[in-house]
C-alpha cells in the first residue's frame, strides 16, 4: 500500500480536479489523476499490508472483493450539473431568487468561512432536478418516482449522500432556504414551499437541528451567511418543526396505573382498550406538527436517514451473524432497526395523509439499507441523486483520515491483533441478561483488552501534551464503545477509577481505587473528582428521549450527582429541574466546548454506540469493544472521530491533515451497493426455554478448572516443565501496531512504557497477587496470612530467574498485563501445588469465571436452520424444539428418546453438583440423563 505523506490533493471550496487511483481490490496506488474520481459502489478504507514478518496478508470475503463499478445515473446527473453550472446565468432556467442564492452561495470572497463545494453540490443537484430537470423532461425524475414508489409507495424521495463532517446541517439550511425565499414571493406556485419537518433519529441531533430555526439567535443562516442580508425577512416567516422519530409512535391520552390498566384489559378487548386510550394518527400528527396545520405540500427532510424506509414482510427472518456475534444478538440488532424503520417510515406516512408530503429530502453520510430491512444490506438506496463519498472529503481534507492497524508483530495471525479486540475478549467480559455468579473486578481486563487500552492511551498521551502546549481551549477526546452496560461499567471503571464499597451510606467511609490511565483518572487522592474527567454514557437511552434505566442510572448515579453538583454552581442554571437523562444529555452535546458541563471530558465510554450526528470535532483515538456484526456499524463508529478541528486553510486553500486513531473496529470495506441479487436466509426454528415449565430447570456450574486449597504451613516450590512461560512475537499481544489510513502518513503504537518496568516491581506485583489467591483458596487462614508474603516474593524472584523465557523484545514488564500476570500466578501457585501434593495434603476445588458462573436451562433461546426432530416431554425438560443433530443437544437429552440416548459431553461429569442442587432446592431434578 502506498505511503503518502498528505492525502489531500483538493481545495475543499472547489471541484474536486485530482484524486488517487487506487486498484480493483481498493488499495490506493499511489499514482495520482488529474480527474474527479467518479461515484462508485465501493468505498475502500484502510488494510492490512502484505506478508511481512510472517504474517499473511488479510483475507477479505466476496463481497469485498468485488469490482467497482460506477453509479451511472449519480455519475450522469454530476456531468449535467457540472455543464449547467459552467453555463451563463442567462441559460440556467431557474428563478431570480434561486439564481441570486446560487451565486451567493458561489461567492468565496467575501465569506470568513466559504462553503465546501459538496454543501453547494448536493443543493445545486437538488434545485436542478426540480427547477430544471423537470421542465426539459429529463429521464431522471421519472427513475426517482419509480424507485420511490417501489421502495416507499405514495412518497416521493431524493437522497444526498454526503461524508460524515461533510456539513449536512448546512445543506438542510440551504434547501429551506432556497424553498422558503422563493415561496415569499411567489406564493401561488406549487414547485415551492414554506412548510418544513424536520425528523432526527434522536433527542440529541434533534436538539443540535435548532440552529436551523432562523429565529434562533446565532442561526446557521447568519453564521455561514446562508442567504443574503435582504432576503433574511422572507426566510423567517418559514414554518420549520423540528423533532425526532420517536415523536411518531403514538402515545397513551390518559395516564392508568399498570395494575389498573391490566384489569381493564382483562375485561375488554385489548385492540379496542388500546384504540380507547391510545391517540389517532391525526392527533400524533397534531401534537408533532402543529405549526403546520393549514400548510399543504409539506418538505420532509430526515437526517441520518439510513435509519428510514420501507421493510417487507420477508424481513422479519432471522438474519446473518457474524463470527464475533450470536444468533439472538444479530436478530435483536435487525429487529430493532426494522422497529425504527417502520416507526419512521410510517410517521411520514400520516403526515402525508394529514397535511400532504410535496417530496422527502433525505441526507446520510451512509444511505444504505440495514440489516434486516428485506434489502442487502449496505445496499445503495435507489433515489440517492448526490453522492460526496469519503475518499472525495479526505483527498479534499475535509474530514480527519481515520488510521487502523494494518500491522503488528504477533506471527501467525491472519490480521493485526488489534483490529478487531472483541474478537479476542468476549468470552472473559459479562454477557447482557445472564445471571451474575460474582462481582465486577475493575481491577482485570482481558489481556489484549488491556494491552489496546495502553497502546491507544499512550499515543492519546503525546497528543494530549501536544495539545496542551499549543494552548489548546478543551483537551483531546478518547472514545471506547462497549456492547452492554456490564461491559462499560468495567472498563470505565478500570480506566477512571471506582469506589470498593459502594453500598456504604455515609460517603466519608466509602473508599476510592483510582484507575489506570492517569489522564483519565476521576480519582484522585483517594477522593472522587468533582469535575470528571472520563464519562460513562448509554447512548441509546438518552437518545430515545426517555426516562433513563434505573440499571444504567445506578452505574452512572456518582457521575450524574458530580455533574448536577457542578451545574449547581453555574448561575442561572436550576440543577434540580433536569432529569438525570437531561443532565448526561448535556454532558455529552458540550463534549469538546470549552466552558460547558462536557468541555473537561477527556474520555466518553459509551454503551452501544455514540450517537449518530455527535459533532464532537476533538475526538481524536476509538477503541471498540463490542460485536461488529455489520459494515456498516464500522462507518457510523469511525464516523464519530471524522470532523475537523481546525478548518483554517493554508495559503494555496487548502487544508492540512488531520488523523484519528482507531482500534478494534474492522473497518475493511463498505460495499455501497452490490450486484448480487438479495437471498432471503433460510427458515430457522427458535429453541427456547419455556417459561411455562420452571420445575424442570437443570441449573449447572460453568467450571474453567480446579485449583488446589492449601493448608497451613511454610511454602515451598517445586518447579517444572509446566512452570515455565515464554514471551515472543508467537505470543498474543503486540510489542508494536502499525496504523494507516488509506492514503497519507502512517503511525504507529507501542506498549513502550512495559519497558520501564523494573523486574522487583513485577516480583512484588506477582507476589501481592499469589497471597491474594492464597487467601481466597485458604479459608482456613481466617483473613490474609500477612505474613506468607515474603514466602511469595522468594519464590517469585525465583521464577522470574529460573522459568520467565524473554524473546522477540518482549520484557518483563509485560507480566504487568493482567492476564499475563495471572498466568505467571498460576504457574508460581501450580508449583507450591507439587510440593504440597508430595506431601499428600492436596485438596482439589473447582475454578468458575468471574462472571455467569451458574448456568441454566432458562437461558436457552437460540435459533437454527437445521432439522428438528423432537419435542420434549414438558414434564421432563424446560426446552422446547432442542435437537440440531444427531449428539449435539444444548442441555441434556431425555432417555430412550434418542438414538443411542446420546448426552452432551461432561454431563455426568456435572452429576454431584446437579444432586446436591436439587436436594437443597427441592427439585425434580436427579442429575442424570432423564432429566
Amino acid at each position: 500500500m502506498a505511503t503518502l505523506d498528505n492525502p489531500i490533493l483538493n481545495s475543499p471550496y472547489r471541484a474536486p480536479t485530482r484524486h488517487w487511483v487506487l486498484d480493483d481490490s481498493g488499495k490506493p496506488t499511489g499514482e495520482c489523476v488529474a480527474e474527479r474520481r467518479r461515484s462508485e459502489y465501493i468505498v475502500a478504507v484502510a488494510t492490512p499490508k502484505r506478508k511481512r514478518g510472517g504474517q499473511e496478508e488479510m483475507v477479505f470475503d466476496e463481497d469485498a472483493r468485488s469490482e467497482p463499478r460506477a453509479n451511472d445515473r449519480i455519475n450522469a446527473i454530476r456531468a449535467e450539473v457540472d455543464k449547467w453550472r459552467a453555463a451563463p446565468e442567462s441559460s440556467w432556467g431557474v428563478t431570480y431568487e434561486t439564481a441570486r442564492l446560487l451565486k451567493h452561495w458561489r461567492d468565496t470572497s467575501d465569506r470568513e468561512r466559504p462553503l465546501f463545494f459538496c454543501q453547494v453540490e448536493a443543493a445545486e443537484t437538488i434545485i436542478w432536478l426540480t427547477e430544471v430537470a423537470s421542465k426539459a423532461g429529463s429521464g431522471h425524475l421519472g427513475y426517482f418516482e419509480e424507485a420511490g414508489e417501489a421502495a416507499n409507495p405514495g412518497l416521493f424521495r431524493l437522497a444526498m449522500k454526503l461524508a460524515t463532517g461533510a456539513g449536512k446541517t448546512t445543506v438542510m439550511a440551504m434547501l429551506i432556504a432556497w424553498q422558503a425565499i422563493n415561496k415569499a414571493r411567489r406564493p401561488q406556485s406549487k414547485t415551492f414551499t414554506d412548510a418544513f419537518l424536520l425528523v432526527a433519529p434522536g433527542i440529541t441531533i434533534k436538539d443540535r437541528l435548532r440552529v436551523l430555526l432562523p429565529e434562533t439567535t446565532n442561526s446557521i443562516y447568519e453564521r455561514l451567511s446562508i442567504v443574503p442580508r435582504d432576503m433574511m425577512d422572507d426566510l423567517k416567516k418559514a414554518r420549520i418543526v423540528i423533532t425526532n422519530f420517536h415523536a411518531f409512535q403514538l402515545k397513551t391520552k390518559t395516564e392508568i396505573s399498570k395494575g389498573t390498566r391490566e384489569v381493564m384489559r382483562g375485561r375488554d378487548d385489548p385492540e379496542e382498550f388500546d384504540a380507547r386510550f391510545r391517540e389517532t394518527e391525526d392527533e400524533m400528527v397534531m401534537r408533532i406538527a402543529r405549526p403546520l396545520m393549514g400548510r399543504r405540500g409539506i418538505i420532509v427532510i430526515n437526517d441520518e436517514a439510513h435509519h428510514c424506509y420501507e421493510a417487507p414482510p420477508t424481513a422479519a427472518q432471522p438474519v446473518a451473524r457474524s463470527e464475533e456475534e450470536s444468533q439472538a444478538e444479530a436478530d435483536a440488532e435487525a429487529e430493532a432497526s426494522r422497529k425504527e424503520a417502520r416507526v419512521w417510515i410510517n410517521g411520514i406516512r400520516a403526515v402525508d395523509r394529514v397535511l400532504g408530503v410535496k417530496v422527502v429530502y433525505d441526507l446520510s453520510a451512509t444511505p444504505f439499507f440495514l440489516r434486516g430491512s428485506g434489502q442487502e444490506e449496505g445496499k445503495l438506496f435507489p433515489w440517492v441523486a448526490s453522492d460526496f463519498s469519503l475518499m472525495d472529503a479526505i483527498e479534499a481534507g475535509i474530514v480527519k483520515v481515520p488510521r487502523v492497524p494494518t500491522h503488528d508483530d504477533v506471527v501467525k495471525r491472519d490480521e493485526p491483533i488489534f483490529r478487531h479486540v472483541y474478537k479476542h475478549v468476549r468470552d472473559g467480559l459479562p454477557r447482557k441478561g445472564r445471571r451474575k455468579g460474582g462481582t465486577l473486578s475493575p481491577g482485570e481486563l482481558p489481556a489484549q483488552l488491556e494491552a489496546a487500552l495502553k497502546a491507544l492511551y499512550r499515543d492519546y498521551a503525546a497528543r494530549y501534551g501536544e495539545w496542551m502546549a499549543k494552548g489548546a481551549e478543551t483537551p483531546p477526546v478518547f472514545i471506547v464503545v462497549a456492547n452492554n452496560t456490564s461491559t462499560s461499567k468495567l472498563i470505565h471503571d478500570w480506566i477512571a477509577g471506582w469506589c470498593e464499597n459502594p453500598d456504604e451510606e455515609d460517603p466519608a467511609k466509602r473508599r476510592w481505587r483510582a484507575g489506570n490511565l492517569p489522564l483519565f483518572n476521576n480519582v484522585e487522592d483517594g477522593q472522587p473528582l468533582n469535575r470528571r474527567r472520563t464519562v460513562l454514557i448509554d447512548s441509546h437511552e438518552l437518545d430515545s428521549g426517555d426516562a433513563i434505566s434505573d440499571a444504567f442510572k445506578s452505574v452512572a448515579s456518582d457521575e450524574i450527582e458530580a455533574f448536577r453538583r457542578e451545574l449547581r454552581r453555574t448561575p442561572g442554571r436550576d440543577a434540580d429541574a433536569l432529569t438525570d437523562a437531561d443532565l448526561l444529555r448535556e454532558v455529552m452535546n458540550t463534549v469538546g466546548q470549552n466552558g460547558k458541563l462536557g468541555g473537561p471530558v477527556r474520555c466518553v465510554v459509551s454503551v452501544s454506540m455514540l450517537t449518530e450526528g455527535w459533532d464532537a470535532n476533538t475526538v481524536t483515538h476509538i477503541l471498540g469493544c463490542r460485536a461488529f456484526g455489520t459494515r456498516l456499524l464500522c462507518e457510523q463508529v469511525v464516523g464519530r472521530a471524522l470532523r475537523r478541528v481546525s478548518y483554517e486553510p493554508n495559503d494555496e486553500g487548502m487544508f492540512r491533515p488531520e488523523y484519528a486513531e482507531v482500534l478494534g473496529v474492522p473497518f475493511d470495506f463498505m460495499p455501497a451497493n452490490s450486484a448480487k441479487d438479495f437471498a432471503p436466509p433460510k427458515p430457522r426454528t427458535r429453541i427456547f426455554a419455556d417459561e411455562k415449565r420452571p420445575a424442570p430447570e437443570i441449573r449447572f456450574p460453568r467450571v474453567l478448572g480446579y485449583r488446589v486449597q492449601f493448608p497451613k504451613g511454610r511454602l515451598n516450590s517445586t518447579f517444572g516443565d509446566g512452570s515455565t512461560m515464554r514471551l515472543g512475537a508467537d505470543t498474543p499481544i503486540p510489542r508494536e501496531t502499525e496504523i494507516d489510513p488509506l492514503v497519507g502518513a502512517g503511525n504507529r503504537l507501542d506498549l513502550g512504557e512495559l519497558d520501564a518496568i523494573r523486574p522487583q516491581t513485577i516480583a512484588y506485583m506477582l507476589a501481592k497477587r499469589a497471597l491474594e489467591r492464597w487467601a481466597l483458596m485458604a479459608e482456613n487462614m481466617g483473613g490474609e496470612p500477612l505474613f506468607l508474603f515474603p514466602q511469595f516474593l522468594a519464590i517469585a524472584r525465583r521464577w522470574l530467574s529460573e522459568c520467565l523465557h524473554l524473546a522477540d523484545g518482549r520484557t518483563v514488564g509485560y507480566l504487568s498485563l493482567a492476564g499475563y500476570r495471572d498466568e505467571a500466578v498460576e504457574r508460581i501457585v501450580r508449583s507450591c501445588a507439587k510440593a504440597l501434593d508430595r506431601a499428600g495434603k492436596e485438596e482439589i476445588l473447582p475454578v468458575l469465571p468471574p462472571f455467569d458462573q451458574e448456568g441454566s436451562s432458562r437461558h436457552v433461546d437460540m435459533f437454527t436452520a437445521k432439522t428438528t426432530l423432537l419435542e420434549t416431554d414438558p414434564a421432563k425438560c424446560q426446552v422446547r424444539r432442542w435437537r440440531l443433530q444427531a449428539g449435539q443437544y444444548y442441555v441434556a437429552a431425555p432417555a430412550g428418546q434418542l438414538p443411542g440416548d446420546r448426552q452432551r459431553p461432561g454431563l455426568r461429569a456435572r452429576q454431584g453438583f446437579l444432586e446436591n442442587r436439587a436436594r437443597r432446592d427441592g427439585a425434580p431434578c436427579k442429575g442424570n440423563s432423564s432429566c
